[in-house]
């Protein structure tokens, strides 16, 4: 377990690096949301960080989301981002426990999604995860072909119209490199895409990026990422 001293120098790091990528690239740093990523991580320093101002916390395994969701439900201004894979099985507990998804991956899942959220009375904001490599252990919907990219038109407009879920933007992983210069063609590809789209649907904006882990962030910050998903650098 890492102590709230080196908790606190860690993030106090992490965000200074945001801040500086986002002035290379002319940006305002307010614009890049941290999300702390907490898999495998205890409940004492998730609750470490909390004191220290962090408010978005990332899960990718929905067993251990749901027990620390239930043990910290008193801190109430916590954002629980599911970041990871989603088996359709599970889709109920995503709208029960989470207030963030950054991984809606295919139009089975959004219907799942939709009819157990509207249950919950509840309307989830999501991301669509996009590949943008072709790795198969990528999910996500292929945009490696920009031929291809009319494909995709008829999916999101069908996900667009669903009531109980609010595209708020895009979501993609980049192929893990000891160089985080290698990420940077891949984020500016969905960077692109998220241009493509706003063409094809003005009226949705797709406000979001949500790119850029512990190797490759302040890359995905200076293309154009609104949303980091940063867990091992702090934890280190």
């Amino acid at each position: 377990m890492i102590g709230k001293s080196k908790l606190e120098d860690n993030l106090r790091s992490v965000r200074e690096r945001i801040e500086a990528a986002a002035f290379r690239a002319d940006r305002n740093p307010e614009d890049i949301r941290l999300v702390v990523v907490t898999k495998n991580r205890s409940i004492e320093e998730i609750t470490s960080l909390y004191d220290l101002g962090v408010r978005d916390f990332g899960e990718n395994r929905i067993e251990q989301a749901v027990s620390k969701t239930e043990i910290l439900k008193e801190f109430s201004d916590i954002r629980w981002h599911m970041i990871g894979h989603i088996q359709s099985r599970k889709a109920k507990y995503v709208c029960q426990i989470f207030d963030y998804l950054h991984s809606l991956d295919s139009t089975k899942l959004a219907a799942r999604l939709n009819r157990f959220a509207k249950e919950e009375k509840k309307t989830i904001p999501a991301l669509l995860q996009f590949n943008v490599s072709g790795e198969e252990s990528k999910s996500g919907w292929s945009i490696v072909d920009e031929s291809g990219w009319k494909d995709l038109h008829s999916k999101i407009e069908n996900i667009l119209t669903l009531k109980n879920i609010k595209i708020q933007g895009l979501m993609t992983m980049a192929p893990f490199d000891l160089d985080p210069e290698s990420s940077r063609a891949y984020f500016r590809k969905l960077s692109k895409f998220k241009d493509h789209l706003q063409v094809i649907f003005p009226d949705s904006g797709f406000p979001e990026l949500s790119m850029g882990m512990s190797g490759d962030f302040e890359v995905a910050v200076e293309e154009g990422a609104t949303l980091v998903r940063i867990g091992s650098v702090i934890f280190k």
